[in-house]
C-alpha cells in the first residue's frame, strides 16, 4: 500500500516536468496545447494517423486485460498452472 500511495504521488506532482512549454503551447491546437511540443498537425492527416493509433492501442489495450484477467484455458497440463502452482 505504501509503495503503490508513494508511486502515485510521484505521478501526480512529476506531471509538471513533461508538459509543454509556453512557446509551444502558442503553436498547438487546443486539444495538445499542454501535452506536445512543437508546431501542431500540418494537415488532416495527422490527425487520421493519430486517431488510428489511438483506436490500435485500445483494441490491444482491451484484449491483452480480457486475457490477462481470463485467458480460458482449462487444460489442467497448460503451462500456466506450472507458474500458478508455485
Amino acid at each position: 500500500m505504501k509503495n503503490t500511495l508513494l508511486t502515485l504521488i510521484i505521478l501526480l506532482l512529476g506531471s509538471a516536468w513533461y508538459r509543454a512549454c509556453d512557446a509551444c503551447k502558442l503553436q498547438q491546437p487546443e486539444i495538445t496545447q499542454e501535452l506536445t511540443h512543437g508546431t501542431g498537425p500540418s494537415s488532416n492527416w495527422d490527425w487520421v494517423i493519430v486517431i488510428i493509433i489511438a483506436v490500435i492501442t485500445l483494441y490491444t489495450l482491451f484484449y491483452s486485460l480480457k486475457y490477462l484477467i481470463k485467458p480460458g484455458e482449462k487444460s489442467s497440463k497448460h503451462i500456466k498452472n506450472t507458474v500458478l502452482e508455485f
